[in-house]
Parts: structure tokens; C-alpha cells; sequence
């Protein structure tokens, strides 16, 4: 039965590491569609029918396709009768867009906005848990989603966090800077006076742990109030603070050929990336940075560096 495929497949994929939330419900509700009209394996007609009629862009008609494309692929080694729907194999992903890098001083802006957001009943954490939640990201480079799952067990001794079950379900320690490691003792402090039961770092008013949306919303007001990125077309995100902080270590790189190997092994750990070309293309990202490496890189070809 597809849902049983589906299904199998799913456990299959995520016991490699991925968490395919999304490609599950999918994979899910394609199945359901198919079993309705009477299939018993993947049919090319049925899966371009499915995907037409719940994508409402190009893109997303895309992501859908290729993953019962993928799905079918799987079937396909076991029974012959499946059938793989094409996905446009010459088709040109959408590429990254350039992150936002913010500067010291907006940064010192959106900290201070932060300060100064208004109180909200019945808990007045609201300006604390921005201020440090913005810190924390400007600091370690930590996803969002990082942040939003730390628990108050996740704050280890001497200023180390442990990052748990994050992508590819991966666990890493994140040391931090002394400066941060007080600051985010100070505001435990505050949060131990107001919050409940909950032993998430960051709650919102109702001590409930912090969705994504709420945050990014109020995101979006510290900005504005800080008078960020107003005029953009693209308004920086939150998860340009990962890409910001990324881009400051690169920038304080040694341009020696064995230290920008070491550095960048140790950043790519600490980012916690799966692989490395996802460190390197904070350079790509960064036309100055490329223009320094490329320098350097001359540099070492003509031998003037050591």
C-alpha cells in the first residue's frame, strides 16, 4: 500500500539523519490522492495531476515533484511497475539569496530597540528575551531554531551550551564568550523570577516556549525601530545573524594557507554544518571576503607568504 511505502520510506531517509517534516505530509497526502483514484503504485499522470492541483507557484510545484520523483526512485528498485514522474533534471534551483551582513552598529541599534520594546501582561520578559536572543545569535551564530529549543539543562558550566537533536539530528557543544556567558547569566536570573514551569531559556509572555512566527514578528519591529534595512526591497532576516556572525570570524581568519584549512574546519564545526562546502560559501556570499582570499591567495602562489 503506498502510505505504507511512504511511510517506510520516510523512516528509511530519517534514520540517515534527515527529518523531512514537510516531505511527509506530502508523500502522505499524494499517497491518499493516489489510493482514492484506484492506483497501486506511483503513476506519473497521477503524481503531475496531485502536484497541479495543490502547488500554487512554480517552485513548489518543483519541491513536490522531485520528492515523489525521489519516493518513486525507491519503489522503483523494489517493484519495476512504478513509475517515475520526470522533475525537470535540467531545471535551475532557486539561488540563495545574499544574506543581510549587519554592522556593529546595527547591531548596537537593534540591541538597544530590543531594550525598549514595549511590556506586554502578564510577564514583562519581552525586552529581555529579545535583547539576549538577538546577543546570543550575533554571538555564536546559532540557528534559530536552536535557540528557540535550549533548555536550562542545555546551559553546561564555564560557559558552554549543548546544542541537541539540530539538523541531520546532530548534537555539538558551543563554547561562548565570557561577555555572553554573563550576560545570559543575568538574564536566567530575571526569567527565574517571572517564568513558570517550562524549562525552555526562551519563553514568550504566556511562559510558553516562543514559536517561529512570533518571534520573526516582533523581529521585524526591532527592526524598524532601529531603522534597519528599511529602504531594502528584502528585509534582513533573523537568520542573517547566523550568516553575520559566520562572515566576522572568516574576516579575522589568518590569510596562511594551514590556518585558513584549520579555520575553517573549526567554524564548520561549530556552525554545525553536515558538510564543509556549506562553510565555504559564507565567501562566495561576501564579495569582500572573496576579494581578501583571492589576494591571499595570489600572495601565497607568488610566495610572499610563509
Amino acid at each position: 500500500m503506498l502510505i505504507d511505502d511512504a511511510d517506510r520510506y520516510i523512516e528509511l531517509r530519517r534514520s540517515l539523519g534527515f527529518k523531512l517534516a514537510k516531505t511527509a505530509r506530502h508523500l502522505t497526502a499524494f499517497a491518499r490522492y493516489a489510493i482514492d483514484l484506484g492506483d497501486t503504485h506511483v503513476r506519473r499522470e497521477t503524481a503531475i495531476a496531485w502536484v497541479s492541483s495543490v502547488s500554487s507557484t512554480p517552485r513548489s510545484h518543483q519541491r513536490r515533484l522531485r520528492e515523489i520523483a525521489l519516493f518513486a526512485r525507491f519503489l522503483f528498485a523494489e517493484d519495476g511497475a512504478h513509475e517515475v514522474p520526470h522533475h525537470h533534471p535540467n531545471h535551475r534551483p532557486a539561488s540563495r539569496p545574499a544574506p543581510y551582513i549587519y554592522t556593529q552598529e546595527e547591531l548596537a541599534r537593534m540591541l538597544d530597540a530590543a531594550g525598549n520594546l514595549r511590556r506586554q501582561k502578564p510577564s514583562p520578559l519581552r525586552c529581555h528575551v529579545y535583547v539576549m536572543l538577538i546577543g546570543l545569535l550575533a554571538s555564536t551564530g546559532l540557528r534559530i531554531s536552536e535557540a528557540l529549543n535550549l533548555r536550562l539543562g542545555d546551559v553546561l558550566p564555564d560557559g558552554v551550551l549543548h546544542i541537541r537533536q539540530t539538523k541531520f539530528n546532530k548534537n555539538r557543544l558551543v563554547p561562548m564568550h565570557a561577555s555572553v556567558v554573563e550576560a545570559l547569566h543575568a538574564y536566567l536570573k530575571i526569567r527565574r523570577r517571572f517564568a513558570g514551569i517550562d524549562d525552555h531559556v526562551f519563553l514568550s509572555v504566556d511562559a510558553k516556549p516562543m514559536g517561529l512566527r512570533t518571534v520573526e514578528s516582533n523581529f521585524h519591529v526591532i527592526l524598524r525601530k532601529a531603522g534597519v534595512g528599511q529602504h531594502r526591497s528584502r528585509r534582513p532576516r533573523i537568520h542573517d545573524l547566523r550568516h553575520t556572525f559566520a562572515t566576522r570570524v572568516l574576516e579575522q581568519c589568518a590569510m596562511r594557507r594551514d590556518d585558513v584549512a584549520r579555520d575553517f574546519v573549526a567554524l564548520s564545526t561549530y556552525l554545525g554544518h553536515a558538510h564543509i562546502a556549506n562553510t565555504y560559501w559564507y565567501l562566495e556570499s561576501t564579495p569582500n571576503l572573496m576579494a581578501d582570499i583571492a589576494c591571499a591567495a595570489e600572495a601565497l602562489v607568488a610566495g610572499e607568504v610563509p
